[in-house]
């Protein structure tokens, strides 16, 4: 059963390892101290297991599942007894660890997931290249009742405004009236990506990333909390 490790405490890790290492089922192979790191791993890598600790930087335990679209089996391990309940919400986390974690108790983590029958997880970068099965690169628009063809490529940016949406592309703008979420249906998942209530982008356009917002074209566009961990799975992150 290949493993890894996700906590930003490095002695939490080392605890983790070592218990590990007692267990002949189990191998580790990569301790990671945050979540953008594990997620680079799992790009290229597969697993039966993570051991995820729920409070670290940026990404906490609970951001980090919901980046995954399929994951494997998670075992929590914190100092936070308070998580219990909502932990469970989750189908891939089999048991809830809390820190110091002893032998005894490692071992019926271990057992639950043994029971629980696993599956290795499929990199996380083959779940996020599922496009939309229309082969269309384009749609197009009613304007003052003309049909205006619109390639997808070639847009960077839609926003909301009220009963209408406004769409940017490399050299027009085009406001129709629609909303986002039916315009979101005709999107391809491979290009666009919704990342605040009131904006879809085209991640193919970003420029660069500064803490909660992202800069498209000349545009800067903020990026709600719960979609920043699709983004951040969508880039290919060096």
């Amino acid at each position: 059963m290949n493993c890894i490790l996700i906590d930003d405490e490095a002695a939490a890790r080392a605890i983790i390892a070592h218990l590990c290492s007692q267990v002949e089922t189990i191998t580790v192979l990569e301790e990671f101290p945050n979540a953008i790191e594990a997620m680079k791993f799992l790009n290229k890598n597969m697993v039966d297991l993570i051991f995820l600790d729920i409070h670290m930087p940026d990404f906490t335990g609970f951001d980090f599942i919901e980046t995954l679209k399929n994951p494997p089996k998670i075992v929590l391990t914190t100092s936070d007894v308070n998580f219990a309940i909502e932990a469970f919400e989750y189908e891939c986390i089999v048991d809830y660890l809390v820190k110091p974690i002893g032998m005894p108790r490692f071992m019926k983590a271990i057992q639950k997931v043994e029971s629980s029958g696993f599956s290795s997880s499929k990199a996380i970068s083959e779940s996020s290249q599922t496009t939309s099965s229309s082969s269309e690169k384009e749609m197009y628009v009613n304007i003052d009742r003309r049909l205006i063809k619109i390639e997808f490529e070639k847009i960077y940016l839609i926003e909301a405004k009220g009963d209408y949406i406004l769409i940017k592309t490399e050299d027009k703008k085009y406001t129709v009236h629609s909303t986002l979420k039916k315009i979101e249906e005709k999107l391809p998942d491979s290009l666009f990506l919704k990342v605040h209530r009131s904006y879809i982008i085209n991640i193919k356009k970003i420029i660069d990333i500064e803490d909660n917002s992202v800069l498209i074209a000349r545009d800067v566009i903020p990026i709600s909390r719960s979609n920043r961990p699709e983004l951040m799975k969508r880039l290919n992150l060096l």
